[in-house]
């Protein structure tokens, strides 16, 4: 009876997560006047596969994806770079006062993203990135305290006589971090690769705030393009949510071995 009860309520669980997409992806194949004139989980009586076609024409949803790939790449690969050279540097180093300063850096969790956005905003201006990629990519690119907290405790997991031994060799901390300690990080970087991506792909209201052209804009800020001032083209919404979400599923689908691996080896609860 017990793994009865385990059992449903996984299965209870799976299909409280996995329908929202199905919701999605069915309204996104409804015509419009079907939208609310059927149940809302009801399968289309004809698929509209014109709705996807639709969402091309009317806006420009291919510019809006390799924004947005453009910036979540980027974000990525400053990410990694950045934020395992600061990780290391909390994890093996010795400097004055270190301690305080990682302390302080990740007291900056505590602050939400909202606080920080009219500054952020104000040196933007003052730097002229509004509406450039500048701006949409400066905030992260240099690393952020999750990404650094969860880096360093990995590389703490990582037995410092490997160092020891590239030292003796004749290996600098340079040649060692590169060497030794990246090629062993792998598990800990696809992760942080995956959250950085998915973060930056689902962002909307800094994007919102820092962009004001139609050549500038992100998917998620390109999705609202369907919010008109007197209604919702919900099955044009939802067909735009579908391609939107559709690099995130295969992305996941490649790094997932990573992911579990990570967080084995962390201990991450």
């Amino acid at each position: 009876m017990g793994n009865v009860v385990t059992y449903i309520v996984l299965i209870i669980g799976a299909f409280i997560s996995v329908f929202p997409y199905l919701w999605s992806i069915l309204t996104s194949l409804k015509p419009e006047n079907q939208v609310f004139s059927s149940h809302f989980f009801s399968l289309p009586t004809h698929p509209d596969w014109g709705n996807y076609v639709h969402i091309f024409q009317s806006v420009d949803l291919g510019r809006y994806l390799l924004n947005t790939l453009f910036v979540a790449v980027v974000s990525v690969a400053g990410q990694v770079v950045f934020g395992s050279l600061a990780a290391y540097a909390f994890a093996r180093l010795d400097f004055r006062g270190k301690n305080a300063i990682f302390l302080a850096y990740l007291s900056t969790l505590m602050v939400p993203n909202i606080v920080t956005l009219i500054p952020l905003f104000i040196m933007m201006k003052y730097l002229g990135w509004i509406n450039t990629y500048y701006a949409l990519i400066a905030p992260t690119v240099l690393g952020t305290p999750v990404g650094i907290f969860l880096l360093r405790q990995f590389f703490l997991t990582i037995p410092a006589e490997l160092e020891e031994a590239a030292r003796l060799d004749g290996a600098g901390i340079l040649r060692t971090f590169v060497q030794i300690i990246i090629p062993l990080s792998r598990p800990i970087l696809s992760t942080l690769a995956i959250i950085t991506f998915v973060s930056s792909w689902n962002n909307f209201l800094w994007p919102l705030i820092v962009t004001n052209s139609d050549q500038m804009k992100l998917i998620s800020v390109g999705i609202a393009s369907f919010q008109m001032q007197y209604g919702t083209e919900w099955n044009y919404m939802m067909a735009a949510a579908t391609v939107a979400l559709l690099p995130l599923v295969i992305l996941f689908l490649f790094f997932q071995r990573y992911v579990i691996e990570s967080i084995q080896l962390t201990g991450l609860k």
